[in-house]
């Protein structure tokens, strides 16, 4: 099927035969036939690298063309990045949301695509984004996910309420490993649309003694190591002209195998040392020392401790083909289009709290071997396991190779799941009775699998009742509604369970402390926390000596919740290093984290933080001025005594510190220094900019009259005032 004779916009067949596309995939043509761009729902259950973008985005230009407005769900933020950039100059507005969730961001409905997470989508919903009842069609990229235990039932009841809320629009489904997508598809209302199609022939096998069995023959490695047939593997790929991922289970084994490689690859290539240098401009800890350092010799590693930033060098740096190897736990599996000639998936054993060590599921090994082969680059592509012993070659194609994959479910009738989302769909107006939620979670995957849906009905009262117990929702006869402690919590989108915790704390402190209301949003759930080994055990409990009276809650009796409650004070405590200006990389030393680990819990925080500066508004005014300070403080790593300087704009909490430790504490002081001696402390750029925000306008003429003519106001402000 030529890309020509397609019913698109013009601008966007020359977009493609600009790129030398000019005929469809046969999955493409597929949906072509299945009736894409005739408005009909399609799950789409295809290989990686086979073209699932570009059927989005034909039937995104078609709805646009025709003056509708289109939603593409990602699961990750990264993802969501990678496809507007993908999106753009396209000839369509394309716009990004992936960050506040209490917003309704109505300058995105000037858009006709819009990328966003399922969490940002169901928060639009709640907040009642004006510009949802325009769209006309949602794509849901990786919509197997809806069988995550912690993103799918978010995912499910967006599904549930986007179709519910705009009946007309077309659903479009991707994803390249689902067990039962006729289940799936049934629950959309959706032609199905399945192929093993791929662009690039995908060959996989499994390693032992120094050969690839492949199902059909055999293929010698050469050994250049005696002890690590991974680095073996890799070699050999980067020897023929390929680039090689090997994945692994835990960051220390990323680490570990990088190093190797590097030592044995050894590159020179300038374009590495550049982005090792760009590397060592970040974070200076041992672990961005030490990626640099492999960088630079043509190896990394990659997993979720790195920063945004970092992990966007090493992932341009190995598109661009000057790495010739990443290691990396699954994170670079989930969604990032970064193929390689070979795929190396060397621990198929997991370990996994209170089960040790598990092997990992059969759609997780498909997610990382359809990484294997880069079209137009690569004439195959590889995935390969590493057998320990000659038993493990037939168990592991049994296990992997041959096995269909993994039937996806839903995860909506977990009671912590229902909780915030059946508060959702009171607070946002979409059922106003029981008998109306009732009938809605009817509507729901779950119950699409399972007839009856008792369990799923016990699990919604249960919550109702949680939630009115709560004071989130009232009931009157069959009425239910939201109150407006409700509908703020559903709108600030914090679990109930969360709200309530801090709403009750907070009524009971007679006295305020920064690490006491940390440590309490620490023990929420909606908090990710760090494992508390029994090495920190003493130091902790030093801390509990040291610092409890600042503390909100104490140390439980029971034993089973004595680990969550470590891990609780554990996590305030890095909190208050960061905002006690302890530099990045003496934190990431002292909690054996990375950069990516830190930015991510300020992130978590500074969320939950702005949350409880507003119910502390509703239910505790009197902590609600040092609530929304400790959030600023939070949000910038620093001190109380810095908060009148970082409201300028461009001074962060390095160059606040540095000014206060000159004795200039407030924007005043800064007006009474020299522009030499403000240049020497922030280097001229910076101090041009303080000083232009600083400083009153100057007027034409004698600053006597406007442009217009008119006086200007009495008492007019400048930022001056305010700082």
């Amino acid at each position: 099927m030529q890309i020509q004779d397609l019913a698109i916009p013009d601008t966007l067949k020359q977009q493609y035969l600009g790129q030398g596309i000019r005929e469809l995939y046969p999955p493409q043509a597929t949906c072509i036939e299945k009736g894409l761009l005739d408005g009909r729902n399609l799950l789409v259950a295809i290989p990686t690298a086979s073209g699932k973008t570009l059927i989005a985005e034909m039937t995104m230009h078609r709805h646009i063309a025709a003056g509708g407005k289109c939603l593409y769900i990602v699961p990750l933020k990264a993802l969501a990045s990678e496809k507007y950039d993908e999106f753009g100059n396209k000839g369509v507005r394309v716009g990004i949301s992936t960050g506040d969730l209490d917003r309704r961001d109505d300058a995105l409905g000037r858009n006709d695509i819009i990328v966003a997470t399922s969490e940002k989508v169901d928060s639009l919903l709640r907040n009642s984004a004006r510009w949802m009842p325009e769209i006309t069609l949602v794509v849901v990229d990786e919509v197997h996910l809806i069988d995550s235990p912690d993103r799918g039932p978010t995912l499910e009841m967006v599904i549930a309420k986007m179709r519910s809320r705009n009946p007309g629009m077309q659903l479009i489904g991707l994803s390249a490993t689902i067990g039962n997508p006729k289940m799936l598809a049934g629950w959309l209302d959706a032609e199905l649309v399945t192929s093993s199609w791929r662009p690039v022939d995908l060959r996989q096998g499994v390693f032992y003694d120094n050969r690839i069995q492949f199902e059909e023959g055999t293929r010698p490695i050469k050994q250049v190591s005696k002890n690590y047939d991974d680095l073996n593997l890799c070699l050999d790929t980067i020897a023929e002209g390929g680039q090689c991922l090997v994945f692994v289970s835990s960051r220390r084994n990323a680490e570990a195998f990088a190093k190797r490689a590097a030592g044995a690859i050894k590159s020179e290539n300038p374009a590495l040392a550049g982005c090792a240098d760009r590397l060592q401009a970040g974070t200076p800890t041992e672990m961005i020392k030490t990626l640099a350092a492999c960088v630079a010799k043509g190896a990394a590693f990659h997993h979720a401790g790195l920063s945004r930033n970092e992990r966007s060098i090493v992932e341009e740096a190995f598109r661009k083909g000057w790495l010739k190897c990443i290691s990396s736990t699954p994170t670079l599996a989930a969604g990032l289009n970064l193929p390689a000639r070979r795929v190396i998936i060397r621990d198929y054993l997991r370990f996994s709290a209170g089960e040790g060590m598990q092997p990992i599921p059969v759609s997780e090994y498909r997610q990382m071997a359809g990484r294997a082969g880069r079209p137009r680059l690569d004439p195959y592509g590889e995935a390969v396991l590493i057998a320990k012993e000659a038993e493990q070659v037939p168990e592991l194609f049994e296990c992997y190779i041959e096995a269909a994959a993994d039937d996806v479910h839903s995860q909506i009738a977990e009671p912590t799941a229902l909780y915030t989302h059946v508060l959702s769909l009171i607070a946002s107006g979409f059922v106003a009775t029981r008998s109306e939620l009732s009938e809605f979670m009817n509507r729901s995957f779950y119950v699409h699998e399972h007839k009856q849906g008792r369990l799923i009905h016990r699990a919604v009262d249960e919550a109702l009742q949680f939630l009115i117990a709560a004071e989130m929702v009232v009931e009157v006869g069959e009425h239910i509604g939201a109150t407006e402690l409700g509908t703020l919590v559903s709108r600030m989108y914090i679990d109930p369970r969360s709200a309530s915790a801090i709403v009750t704390t907070l009524r009971e402190q007679e006295t305020y402390a920064d690490l006491g209301l940390v440590q309490l949003i620490c023990s929420t759930p909606d908090m990710p926390t760090l494992y508390a080994k029994n090495a920190d055990l003493a130091a902790l409990s030093r801390m509990l000596e040291v610092r409890g009276a600042d503390l909100w809650l104490p140390l439980p009796t029971d034993e089973d919740e004595a680990e969550a409650y470590y891990r609780g004070i554990k996590t305030a405590m890095l909190l208050s290093d960061w905002t006690d200006e302890l530099p990045e990389e003496k934190i990431c030393e002292r909690y054996g984290v990375g950069p990516g680990d830190v930015y991510g819990m300020v992130e978590s925080i500074n969320w939950l933080l702005h949350a409880t500066s507003q119910l502390a508004r509703m239910f505790a005014p009197k902590f609600y001025p040092q609530i929304a300070e400790c959030e600023i403080c939070m949000k910038n790593g620093i001190r109380r005594e810095l908060l009148p300087l970082i409201r300028l704009r461009g001074i962060g909490r390095v160059r606040a510190r540095r000014l206060f430790n000159n004795g200039i504490t407030s924007p005043e002081d800064i007006l009474k220094h020299k522009k030499e001696e403000l240049t020497m402390i922030l280097g001229q750029g910076i101090a041009d900019q303080v000083l232009e925000q600083l400083q009153p306008k100057k007027r034409d003429s004698d600053e006597k009259t406007s442009i217009d003519g008119e006086m200007p106001a009495a008492g007019q402000s400048t930022l001056l005032r305010f700082g």
